[in-house]
């Protein structure tokens, strides 16, 4: 039986009659039906936002920082539903799943930690007897549009500093993975929200550009792709709303001569193929040093060739699923076909895996591709790792800052030395040195060039949500 779901909209569960089908993306099945949203459905969810946000901003924040607690402690009541979920709806491993679920929860509560630690500033005065007071304050309405590749954990970390920061919040979930978001509207329904504080919707796409333009909105925070970014910033530019954007990244890993290869290998393969390579801010394309190049390139291909692909949730022991849908395995088909056709080598992988259903790829190592490639200048979002080979450690950081995006990157290297110069030079939001590519909650996870404006998590994210009152005290 396939269940269908409602809209948590101003305090109220909300039924449409114009549904949209949720497939998973392993097997081509319909596992949910789930409502698209109307204009009206947006108006009213805004509304409800606006009414709500004077009264929620005037709470304690340690009042509004127990709901977000009780929301942490519902995710765990509630981990296997959730799991299962993204297991389904997304084509997630079991384990991957259960780790975004975990983390999910601890983020709630993290977040929920800062309720008393927001701060101000006093500043001094050029007059004997006046005090200045620089206050945080929410920014109103806070807007979230989530992606589809770790949906569950973006409800979270959109959410929850919108909250403790006295923000009310509106949230649409990606339509390729809605199920996990209207779940969590569900269990926190009666957890006794002021209705208004948090509306949860399904809708096209087209509805987000709708909500960024609402001048109701006081910040909208996006994760998604480059085109939909620049859609959403320019519909929030009507009224000149600020927005908080993660736009992808194209990661470069560069391995020099002395690198443990072990770890290099081992940390780069499963950033590879990790959430079949749909995560931002893994591992893109490879700069390896010449000394080691050959060791590295027919290690990294048996790793690939070895990778286990399969359905999450019937198959056992597996390191990917599937991609989120079949445009997908076309989109990285045909740029893995470009690259060939232009001089690339595959040595391994290379195709779509046709099983007769599903939207899966096989891993895929390139090697001989050019620095002005499409494969090594645009975002791939799949299963691929492209190989640069370099004369040494200069030639590496020139080619993996010539890049239009800004997220992450990673060094692989046993140099103190080498890894100081990595810092200084490699210019990227983020800088994994000899480890996975994986922020910290206490981190400030932020791009720069078209990989975004603005950024998420720790003390930094959490001051996204707010704007400053400095207030002039003479007495």
């Amino acid at each position: 039986m396939v269940t269908t779901y409602s809209n948590w909209i101003a305090g109220e569960f909300r039924d449409s009659a114009d549904l949209l089908d949720v497939v998973n993306p392993a097997t081509d099945e319909v596992i949910a039906r789930v409502p698209r949203a109307t204009e009206a459905d947006v108006d009213d969810a805004m509304s409800a936002a606006w009414e709500a946000r004077k009264s929620w901003a005037l709470t304690p924040a340690s009042q509004r920082a127990a709901f977000v607690s009780r929301m942490a402690a519902g995710v765990r009541e509630n981990r296997q539903m959730f799991i299962d979920t993204l297991v389904a709806e997304q084509s997630k491993t079991p384990e991957l799943a259960a780790v975004e679920v975990d983390f999910t929860a601890d983020y709630l509560d993290y977040t929920a930690g800062w309720a008393l630690r927001i701060e101000g500033e006093v500043l001094e005065s050029d007059r004997p007897h006046e005090r200045i007071l620089m206050l945080r304050k929410p920014l109103g309405v806070a807007v979230g549009i989530l992606p589809w590749n770790f949906p569950f954990f973006l409800i979270a970390r959109k959410l929850a500093p919108a909250l403790v920061t006295g923000n009310t919040a509106v949230i649409k979930p990606a339509s390729d993975t809605p199920i996990n978001a209207l779940q969590f509207a569900t269990m926190i329904s009666d957890y006794g929200l002021p209705k208004g504080v948090v509306s949860i919707l399904s809708a096209s796409g087209k509805v987000a550009s709708k909500m960024a333009g609402d001048p109701r909105a006081g910040i909208v925070s996006f994760t998604g792709s480059v085109p939909v970014g620049k859609q959403i910033m320019s519909a929030a530019s009507n009224n000149v709303t600020k927005v908080s954007l993660e736009l992808g990244g194209k990661a470069p890993a560069i391995v020099l001569d002395d690198a443990d290869l072990d770890l290099a290998v081992k940390a780069i393969h499963g950033s590879r193929v990790i959430n079949a390579g749909q995560v931002c801010n893994n591992a893109e394309r490879v700069y390896v040093t010449r000394g080691v190049a050959d060791e590295f390139i027919s290690r990294m291909t048996d790793a690939m060739a070895a990778t286990k692909v399969g359905v999450p949730g019937v198959d056992e022991g597996l390191d990917m699923g599937a991609q989120i849908n079949a445009g997908a395995v076309d989109r990285i088909e045909a740029m893995v076909q470009r690259a060939v056709e232009a001089g690339a080598i595959v040595t391994t992988g290379g195709g779509r895996d046709d099983r007769g259903k599903g939207a899966f790829f096989r891993p895929t190592v390139l090697t001989d591709v050019k620095q002005d490639s499409e494969i090594i200048q645009e975002e791939i979002f799949g299963p691929v790792l492209p190989i640069v080979v370099v004369d040494d450690f200069d030639e590496a950081i020139a080619k993996a800052n010539d890049s239009d995006f800004g997220l992450t990157s990673s060094l692989y290297t046993r140099d103190l030395a080498a890894a100081m110069k990595g810092m200084r030079e490699i210019d990227f939001g983020e800088t994994y040195i000899n480890r996975e590519n994986f922020e910290a909650m206490q981190g400030f996870h932020a791009g720069t060039r078209r990989s975004g404006i603005g950024g998420a998590d720790g003390k930094h994210g959490l001051y996204e949500y707010t704007r400053t009152q400095v207030v002039y005290i003479e007495a």
